[in-house]
């Protein structure tokens, strides 16, 4: 290690406490930076740390004013808050200048997440469906019968998949997700559960329309009730807003059988427990190794799979309802974590 003399280290200090950088310092001193940083360390602990290099092109006030047009949500990445940052200041920064400026600010990048679009009006109905259940214990939750339909592909999941590669690695086997032509076919099944676990699932034929939905809550929906556990004077049966459902027919239907239908706020599915059963039903199907040979062997599957679902799984998720209750109107009827 270099020594200095005692003038070039008075030197140092001198031009330190007159507020210059270590790059300035290098330049006038003509001595290393690293031996500029010793010397200031040694002799003046408590100095914050000198930073090197150029002085950031950005402002304390330009770096408040990219993180704010960020959390406004003006922006939704570094590139938009660039191209904002560089109509206002002098010198232009790039991209990636921008970014270090919001990760210095706690911010991180995240994929967006899909949730449904919500109008003013669906917000004011959630958060009114919301607000009079605020109060209902999991014992009321308890009376409830979920239902929902779901789609099932033959060839695994519609969304994107992730694998671990080592750079500049070719294109291999375990890197490719197969697809066939017309997507090799796919299951939309209903399905409902209760306290005391899954219902009776039903495949749907076709474009379910009025008539078949009925037929589905003839075969399935009753000897779901029956076998709930559940007193069905006090059964309130739950179902989205989807036109079949609320059709003449079926409300007439629901009259006639004497069940409580639950109003439901359009937009809703983080409110309904069965969205994640369904999620859990999809990761069971994707653990066979192989794909199923056609959608018989495909309906096998799903109805063993289904029926392997233990009660503890729907009880998890209908204990959740009040949070989830809660989150709705923390969020003021907007869009939810679950």
């Amino acid at each position: 290690m270099k020594s200095i003399s005692s003038a070039q280290k008075d030197n140092i200090l001198v031009l330190c406490s007159s507020g210059q950088s270590i790059h300035q310092i290098a330049s006038k001193t003509g001595l290393g930076k690293s031996t500029i940083a010793r010397v200031i360390k040694k002799h003046i602990p408590n100095k914050e740390n000198v930073k090197m290099g150029c002085p950031s092109k950005l402002t304390p006030h330009d770096k408040r004013s990219i993180v704010h047009h960020v959390l406004s949500g003006k922006a939704s990445n570094a590139v938009q808050a660039t191209k904002f940052i560089n109509l206002i200041i002098p010198n232009t920064v790039s991209a990636q200048t921008v970014r270090n400026t919001l990760k210095a600010a706690n911010l991180k990048a995240v994929t967006k997440k899909k949730k449904p679009l919500l109008k003013p009006a669906h917000r004011k109905k959630r958060l009114a469906f919301a607000l009079k259940h605020q109060h209902w214990t999991v014992e009321d939750w308890k009376r409830v019968i979920w239902s929902d339909e779901t789609k099932i592909n033959r060839m695994g999941s519609d969304g994107q998949e992730y694998v671990w590669k080592k750079a500049g690695e070719p294109l291999g086997e375990r890197e490719v997700k197969g697809t066939l032509k017309f997507g090799g076919g796919n299951l939309m099944v209903w399905g409902c559960m209760g306290w005391n676990g899954v219902g009776i699932l039903c495949e749907v034929e076709g474009r379910m329309n009025a008539e078949q939905y009925i037929s589905i809550l003839e075969e399935c929906l009753l000897r779901s009730i029956h076998e709930s556990g559940i007193d069905e004077e006090d059964i309130i049966f739950q179902q989205d807003n989807d036109p079949k459902h609320t059709s003449k027919l079926a409300t007439e239907w629901f009259e006639d059988h004497d069940i409580n239908v639950l109003s439901w706020p359009a937009q809703s599915p983080d409110l309904n427990p069965i969205e994640h059963l369904w999620e859990l039903l999809k990761r069971l199907l994707a653990a066979y190794e192989d794909p199923p040979q056609g959608l018989f062997q495909l309906w096998e599957r799903v109805a063993a799979e289904w029926g392997k679902i233990a009660k503890e799984e729907c009880q998890k998720l209908i204990e959740s309802m009040p949070r989830r209750v809660a989150a709705v109107i923390k969020a003021k009827g907007g869009n939810t974590k679950y």
